[in-house]
């Protein structure tokens, strides 16, 4: 009968034991579980309000999304601002950027919890390689255009706000474009023309989305860094720049598809 009393404590040690174990089975998540962070990244001129349309799907469908709004200021600046954010996420996160973004996120996507990478009319340097150089390789439409992009006593960057419309954002609705000519973030001419450390494309899986109509990056540049970082390529015919705000459906398929198969 003095047995009862150890045999129940040892009973119930068992059942905490067991219910302690289910527990960490149920918060443990498979490895080839669906990414459920998105961090998005904006490139020159712009700031990350214009994401809010792929924001809006993203979120709908349950993904945690957070923007990172960088100062424009330098790579190092930029990168730093982006694994400050990184290091918010709770675990597992896909990586977006929008044009020169995609240099930022080509450094930070580095960072431990990064699992994939999506670039959305974006440059993809190799280590070494800055997109001004390789820009020259393939000039795009605005490049040619003298006085198209502007620069500032002390070295900051801007698009013509008279040819903004039709150079980022022919798809846009006119009164938008305008707006967003108006408010454009200067930019730091240094960001085009400082090189890779790393590359992050490399080592993680990485997803592409060619503008078919951009004027910002020639579709062909875009075309041939995706085809050399061996990334799933999506082409959207006729779209500008501005593809992030004007199509955000095909953009948030295509981040939805790096979310699903990025740990597979």
């Amino acid at each position: 009968m003095k047995l009862l009393p150890l045999v129940a404590s040892a009973l119930s040690l068992s059942a905490c034991l067991f219910a302690s174990t289910g527990a960490m089975a149920q918060d443990a998540q498979p490895k080839n579980a669906p990414v459920k962070n998105i961090v998005l990244v904006h490139g020159a001129w712009v700031d990350g309000s214009g994401w809010k349309p792929v924001y809006n799907i993203l979120t709908k469908d349950g993904y945690h999304v957070t923007m990172v709004q960088e100062p424009l200021s330098s790579l190092d600046d930029d990168v730093a601002a982006t694994k400050r954010v990184l290091d918010l996420q709770n675990g597992p996160t896909i990586l977006v950027a929008h044009s020169y973004g995609g240099s930022i996120i080509t450094e930070a996507g580095v960072h431990p919890n990064v699992v994939g990478l999506v670039y959305v009319a974006a440059h993809a340097p190799a280590v070494g390689e800055d997109e001004s150089d390789l820009g020259k390789g393939m000039p795009s439409y605005t490049s040619k255009q003298a006085g198209a992009i502007k620069k500032t006593a002390d070295g900051y960057t801007y698009l013509n706000p008279a040819d903004f419309p039709k150079d980022f954002a022919a798809d846009l609705p006119l009164k938008q474009a305008q707006f967003e000519a108006q408010s454009q973030i200067l930019t730091a001419a240094k960001v085009f023309s400082a090189p890779m450390t790393v590359a992050a494309w490399t080592t993680k899986p990485s997803w592409g989305i060619v503008a078919g109509a951009d004027k910002i990056i020639n579709p062909d540049l875009e075309r041939w860094y995706y085809a050399r970082a061996h990334s799933h390529t999506t082409v959207i015919p006729g779209a500008s720049h501005s593809v992030y705000e004007s199509r955000p459906k095909e953009v948030a398929a295509v981040i939805e598809d790096a979310a699903t198969h990025a740990q597979q």
